[in-house]
């Protein structure tokens, strides 16, 4: 089990009424944001269950929309976000779905595009403002977004996983938490390393660089 401190019990700094539907709900779309690399010029935003009934008035549209502006979630401008995403050119759209048993109470589905790319991430606002991503793409993440945390997209071939734990060891980056997950034998495979410090920008260009490497992600840790 996680430990968890009076501080995570309490919730960040933030604006809004509520840390689990509002600065939860802006950490998800700060770190879907970042796992496109871009401001997204579209969003598509599915709340799920209780979210899908009190989005509106909680916040969470706001709070998601500021998220993908990549505001912080003690920002002022969170309450005027849709003004700003109109300034952005961001094009969003919000859906609700109130009975899906699969899902956490609080899950929200989000489906971005900058240009040619795009990702699919569904998150979870956990409450005191702590999150899980738990898909990405369709690949099982788990991912908490309070490290740092490189996503490795790569074929599925035989030691690649402990090929990037070395490498990153070598760099001196402990490995907190690390999931492959893949959708089919020999298809492609998705490494999520959580670490407590991040490696240069020279050995994430390297790993980039392998022939079976497909796409790299580092992304720091969301406050």
């Amino acid at each position: 089990m996680s430990q968890r401190s009076i501080f995570d019990m309490i919730g960040p700094i933030m604006i809004g009424p509520s840390s689990s539907h509002t600065a939860g709900v802006v950490r998800i779309g700060r770190t879907a944001m970042r796992i496109l690399g871009h401001i997204p010029q579209k969003a598509e935003i599915i709340f799920y269950n209780s979210f899908a009934r009190t989005y509106e008035g909680h916040g969470s549209d706001r709070a998601i929309i500021a998220g993908l502006l990549d505001f912080s979630t003690d920002d002022i401008r969170i309450r005027d976000s849709f003004q700003y995403a109109q300034q952005q050119g961001l094009q969003y759209s919000f859906k609700s779905i109130a009975n899906a048993s699969i899902f956490h109470p609080n899950t929200i589905q989000l489906k971005l595009q900058h240009g040619q790319e795009t990702v699919e991430v569904i998150g979870v606002s956990k409450g005191g403002g702590m999150i899980a991503i738990e898909r990405v793409n369709g690949f099982v993440a788990n991912l908490s977004a309070t490290l740092h945390t490189l996503i490795v997209l790569a074929e599925d071939i035989k030691g690649a996983i402990a090929f990037i734990a070395s490498i990153l060891a070598n760099e001196n980056c402990n490995i907190a938490n690390m999931s492959v997950s893949r959708k089919a034998k020999n298809d492609l495979a998705c490494h999520f390393i959580e670490m407590d410090s991040a490696p240069r920008s020279l050995t994430i260009d390297y790993i980039g660089s392998l022939p079976w490497v497909k796409k790299v992600n580092m992304l720091p840790p969301v406050d």
